[in-house]
């Protein structure tokens, strides 16, 4: 949760500064038109470029937390390809302002790092097109890069999840029982037939040995963040997906239409009727009480990221295997959610300087493609760097231990599925989230109506918006 703290603050930073940073662009560079790098052919990736000639790139670090790590990997690749990785890391919460900076310089960054498409219209003037590298090849889940047109500007190369965490053994166990609604896990991949099958777990919990079907829809202020923001993003991903990148069109507007609030309601209603916790009683609930809940078996699915592992593992007298710890989409009654995947979202995107020479952007692709690829370079992005890193050159045995992420990077190779991008990223403003996380609870509570609900959170978008203008 901590990752996902930070992966939203960066996020929402960088909507809020479009205007800003955009100022701050080398050159005077405000990034109106079409880029250089929009207009140019693609260099890197493509084996004519000579490097034989480059003794130097330029890495700036936007995490000051594996500093060190990056540069024993640089040493690594120096000893190994004799060229030198100068490696720089920003300041905590300075990188835009760091990157400015270093872009003015005569020997600039020549792998720096975007925060998605809100930071690729900052920096189109300097991002080259990726889409012919073998880094851009190997990506799992393309939908995740930052494209502009046919070219691919931003490669993503530590990614985080979340969805719906269930227990096998218990959801094995109700798919013996008499007049069960599916015989698999692979029968519910749509709201209708998870609905189905929800509710007459509900009828069995008894035999099932569980309190509840969910674990407790935590509605204590403070601990609402998987509601007002998490499953938020769905209906927000499903309005904005179309005519471009979601998350960008969620940041540029104006207004929620909300299109597609009964289908938040769907899934919402389907976890607070099917809980271990009475509705009047959510409202003291916290995170920490639903994971344990699903830790001690008392529920069978809880709604989290990859990050809850932790959670889960450290709770005293866990009773959940390993292996039973898996993850489904949150479905929510959408048309064609067949193949949605998970939520997958990073801040993570490499970029790579168009404004260098072709052959120093070709070694700087060759050392991430390196990083990426090479057996000493894999280990170290596992077990030093620390990423889930969403590149099908790791294999089974050279993924991240825990379950919840191996299930993460399994449900972004799946053939045919589609995860939903972090579209809450584009969110007016932490006011929003908490008015409307107030709004739920009272919701539940029977003291405000569905319709209220969704007519406070059009009203109260349009305001956010209009009062961030103002800011500005």
């Amino acid at each position: 949760m901590k990752n996902f703290k930070r992966v939203l603050a960066c996020l929402l930073a960088g909507g809020m500064a479009v205007g800003a940073l955009a100022a701050c662009n080398n050159n005077g560079s405000s990034g109106g038109s079409k880029s250089d790098s929009e207009s140019q052919a693609p260099v890197v990736g493509q084996s004519s470029v000579d490097t034989s000639e480059v003794k130097s790139i330029y890495f700036l670090n936007f995490k000051p937390e594996i500093s060190d790590k990056y540069k024993a990997i640089a040493d690594k690749y120096k000893e190994e390809k004799g060229v030198e990785v100068k490696v720089v890391t920003a300041a905590s919460g300075e990188y835009e302002k760091t990157l400015s900076v270093e872009m003015e310089k005569n020997e600039p960054p020549t792998i720096f790092q975007i925060n998605g498409p809100v930071g690729y219209e900052n920096w189109k003037d300097f991002c080259a097109d990726l889409k012919a590298t073998k880094l851009y090849d190997l990506v799992t889940d393309k939908s995740l890069a930052v494209t502009s047109g046919d070219g691919v500007y931003g490669v993503p190369y530590a990614v985080e999840g979340y969805g719906i965490i269930y227990n096998n053994a218990i959801m094995t166990k109700y798919f013996s029982t008499d007049g069960a609604k599916a015989a698999s896990m692979d029968e519910i991949n749509n709201f209708a037939k998870l609905k189905e099958v929800v509710e007459d777990m509900t009828a069995k919990k008894a035999d099932l040995g569980i309190e509840g079907v969910f674990g407790s829809t935590s509605l204590k202020s403070g601990d609402d963040w998987r509601w007002q923001t998490h499953l938020m993003n769905l209906p927000l991903y499903y309005e904005f997906k179309d005519g471009g990148d979601p998350i960008t069109n969620c940041v540029n507007a104006a207004e929620l239409n909300f299109t597609f609030a009964d289908n938040y309601k769907n899934i919402f209603d389907l976890y607070t009727n099917n809980s271990c916790t009475n509705k009047a009683d959510l409202g003291a609930k916290s995170v920490d009480d639903s994971m344990s809940e699903f830790a001690l078996g008392k529920c069978a699915m809880v709604q989290n990221g990859n990050w809850a592992w932790g959670q889960i593992s450290g709770v005293a007298g866990n009773t959940v295997k390993e292996e039973d710890i898996k993850f489904m989409p949150i479905y929510t009654g959408v048309s064609g959610e067949e193949t949605q995947g998970l939520c997958v979202g990073t801040e993570n995107f490499f970029a790579i300087n168009s404004k260098v020479d072709a052959a120093t952007q070709q070694a700087s692709i060759d050392f991430l493609e390196w990083l990426f690829t090479s057996d000493y370079g894999k280990n170290a992005v596992i077990n030093d760097l620390g990423f889930m890193a969403p590149f099908s050159s790791f294999g089974d045995d050279e993924k991240p231990s825990d379950p919840l992420a191996k299930e993460v990077l399994n449900w972004m190779a799946k053939d045919g599925y589609t995860s939903a991008k972090w579209t809450f990223a584009g969110i007016p403003s932490e006011g929003w989230k908490s008015n409307f996380g107030g709004d739920l609870l009272l919701y539940v509570q029977d003291q405000k109506s569905w319709d209220d609900v969704v007519t406070a959170a059009k009203d109260n978008w349009k305001t956010e918006r209009e009062l961030a203008k103002v800011a500005e």
